[in-house]
């Protein structure tokens, strides 16, 4: 397989349109088209339906869309810390959801920043279903991630701290007045379905309640009354004044950890690590 049909495989496997592929690769459909059917030939199987009202992926297509993000991320991955080796100042992509990490990260990066051998620390804020992505790809060297909720699969990493969970309500709403509530009480409330977050994939399980990508987008969503949401505590820190945290002690612990690709032999990394673990 080349890697031009692998790039040009997973825009098609995302988007399920032969045109915005096309037009996200800047080629146009035909020879798009004739690249997937010349990998579908080699490798001996159907990777994508096709009818004329929609592109779905095959079982076989689902996994070569699995593996080819995985051999893309390594090359990019090689290709940037290949030109890192020539840096004389290393530097780090630290991947952290956004709003998240709190005052926690602000710690981390000012002790680090006092390690006369520190490299410089790039801050990536991304979306909830992006660290390990962004991991895998190249684009990030390490990441926070939040257990169980994020996958490590691929990943190393090592234990910061264990927190409980927190209800995030609209300030005006009943179950304000209590000094906690379980989480069948948030979930019952059938006027603020619980939010939805994507998958590793970008996918979101079904349910009622609405999409959700960042902490930014959801807590205007509850403060006008549409949704609610279970959170790790620290992200109930600092919230806007129509907005209150209430504890939910039934709620699983969250965990964060500190993950970087298992292949990576990053100095600067394994530095980072220590220092994270030492807080």
């Amino acid at each position: 397989m080349e890697l031009r049909e692998l790039r040009y495989f997973v825009a098609l496997a995302e988007e399920l349109h032969f045109g915005r592929a096309a037009q996200r690769l800047e080629i146009s459909q035909p020879p798009l088209s004739r690249a997937i059917a010349r990998l579908e030939r080699r490798l001996g199987v159907t990777l994508l339906e096709r009818t004329s009202r929609k592109v779905t992926l095959t079982e076989s297509g689902s996994v070569l869309l699995s593996e080819a993000r995985t051999i893309l991320g390594a090359v990019a991955a090689a290709e940037r810390r290949t030109q890192q080796a020539a840096q004389q100042r290393p530097r780090l992509v630290l991947a952290v959801k956004s709003g998240t990490g709190g005052e926690f990260l602000a710690k981390l990066l000012d002790a680090y920043r006092l390690d006369p051998g520190a490299a410089t620390v790039d801050l990536m804020l991304c979306e909830a279903h992006q660290p390990q992505e962004l991991l895998m790809c190249g684009q990030a060297d390490v990441a926070l991630l939040h257990l169980p909720f994020d996958s490590t699969a691929g990943l190393d990493t090592e234990t910061l701290y264990t927190e409980g969970q927190v209800a995030i309500l609209p300030a005006s709403h009943p179950l304000v007045g209590r000094s906690r509530v379980r989480v069948a009480e948030v979930s019952a409330l059938a006027e603020l379905p619980m939010a939805r977050w994507p998958g590793p994939g970008g996918s979101y399980p079904e349910g009622p309640g609405v999409e959700v990508r960042n902490l930014t987008q959801l807590f205007q969503l509850i403060a006008l009354g549409h949704t609610t949401v279970i959170l790790p505590e620290s992200a109930g820190t600092d919230l806007r004044r129509d907005l209150v945290a209430v504890p939910v002690p039934d709620a699983p612990p969250v965990t964060t950890v500190i993950g970087w690709p298992s292949q990576s032999r990053v100095r600067a990394v394994a530095d980072l690590v220590r220092l994270a673990t030492c807080l």
